[in-house]
């Protein structure tokens, strides 16, 4: 980092010195997964340096932006609506939840058989290392799995800032009323707390801003069904990962930039992995800034990843709001609508979900499926028996993959795979 943010951060409340040690980690972490790679886009560079600013530029952008009066809204899952974020002149980003820190403070809330994605919420506040979090004035949890939405309840006693979005389980008439209730709350909450008041000219300017982001990732999706392919599953995920932190205007002209260079790179066979290469489609649970262990194991074994079914993925991007509407209460239905076809584990049932696998294991000329699960996520785990058995069935390969945050089982994982890119080729 160029500039010195120290007093940036003690003055949100951060403890410097275990702040440091995460950094270093971090940066450890990134340098031996990603500056490592070769023939990289040139465009990725600019991804670089936000993960070298992550904790410190963009943190300088949202405490900026809050003596503007413009408020910052942190939120931990896809279906928090970004689009009503932005049309009330608010900051959306994304919560540290990633990586294992402070387990065992977690674990004085939490029970230890609870997934790695609440737990690391949890430490990252109790350690009070992320200026993310710290630095929200809206704290957005949303009741999806029951993980979380028992965990909000022991979130609260620790956060004083916390709101609570309810989701339906079934994709039914009453779930989707349910949902656009909720939707109506949010806006009810973020107009008081902002002072503004939503408009049709605001939502619709929203509703653009991130139609355009995701049509940014849709660019990059389109391109990766190319052999060679043209960029790595790591760089794929990365651009996932900051879509939920960044700028949403620059994040969207530094993706089209990559995408520009992809295509030349397609026309020119110049791929980040052999044409031989077997292609993989990671499908489950998200992976959260910087969780990159599978897909890091994935790719140093002459495999190369072309899609993610995830919601830092194709799942978080794939569907755009429709942007027509005269009144506040169309362009609502609109967005309850797009978020409604997200194709979450939490629904029952879920065929869908499984609809748009199989469409992207042949969009993306795929060999075999990746079911990827966080240990104790119970949605995902017991779906993953479904999925397996269904791609199976329909002649696509799977391997089910259950981890957590930590490095332990890493020779496990990449002896697994190596065995099941091997009954691949064969």
């Amino acid at each position: 980092m160029a500039e010195d943010y120290r007093q940036m951060w003690a003055d949100l409340g951060l403890d410097l010195a275990t702040h440091d040690a995460l950094l270093g980690s971090v940066s450890q972490m990134y340098g031996d997964v990603y500056l490592s790679q070769k023939n990289r886009p040139k465009g990725m560079e600019y991804f670089d340096f936000v993960i070298s600013e992550v904790h410190g530029l963009r943190i300088r952008e949202l405490v900026d932006a809050k003596k503007e009066g413009k408020k910052i809204i942190g939120s931990f899952c896809v279906f928090v609506p970004e689009e009503i974020i932005l049309a009330l002149d608010g900051v959306s980003v994304g919560l540290c939840a990633g990586a294992e820190f402070a387990f065992e403070e977690a674990e004085k809330f939490l029970p230890r058989n609870t997934c790695d994605l609440i737990k690391s919420a949890f430490g990252f506040k109790l350690a009070r290392v992320c200026p993310y979090l710290e630095a929200s004035d809206l704290i957005v949890g949303e009741n999806t799995c029951d993980g979380k939405k028992k965990s909000y309840e022991q979130m609260s006693t620790i956060l004083d800032n916390l709101y609570i979005m309810d989701i339906p389980q079934m994709k039914s008439d009453s779930g989707k009323a349910l949902l656009k209730a909720e939707y109506k709350k949010f806006i009810q909450r973020l107009e008081e707390l902002s002072g503004k008041k939503i408009t049709p000219e605001n939502l619709k300017k929203g509703i653009e801003t991130v139609n355009n982001k995701r049509k940014a990732m849709n660019r990059i999706y389109k391109l990766r069904n190319a052999n060679p392919a043209p960029i790595s599953g790591l760089d794929a995920l990365l651009m996932n990962q900051v879509f939920f932190y960044d700028n949403p205007v620059r994040f969207t002209d530094s993706v089209n930039k990559i995408a520009d260079e992809l295509e030349e790179r397609i026309k020119d066979k110049n791929g980040i992995a052999p044409d031989n290469a077997v292609r993989i489609l990671v499908a489950g649970c998200p992976m959260a800034l910087p969780n990159w262990k599978v897909p890091q194991i994935i790719e140093s074994s002459n495999a190369v990843i072309v899609g993610e079914e995830l919601c830092t993925g194709d799942r978080g991007h794939h569907i755009l709001t429709e942007g027509n509407g005269s009144s506040v209460e169309d362009l609502v239905n609109n967005i309850v609508d797009r978020y409604f076809k997200i194709h979450c584990a939490v629904f029952t049932p879920n065929p869908d979900r499984l609809k748009r696998i199989k469409e992207m294991y042949k969009e993306y000329n795929a060999d075999g499926v990746i079911d990827y699960n966080l240990q104790f996520c119970q949605p995902y785990q017991v779906e993953g028996g479904i999925v397996e058995s269904e791609l199976e069935k329909a002649g696509i390969p799977v391997l089910r993959i259950a981890t957590d945050y930590s490095a332990e089982d890493r020779g496990q994982i990449q002896t697994r795979l190596e065995a099941f890119i091997e009954r691949i080729k064969g």
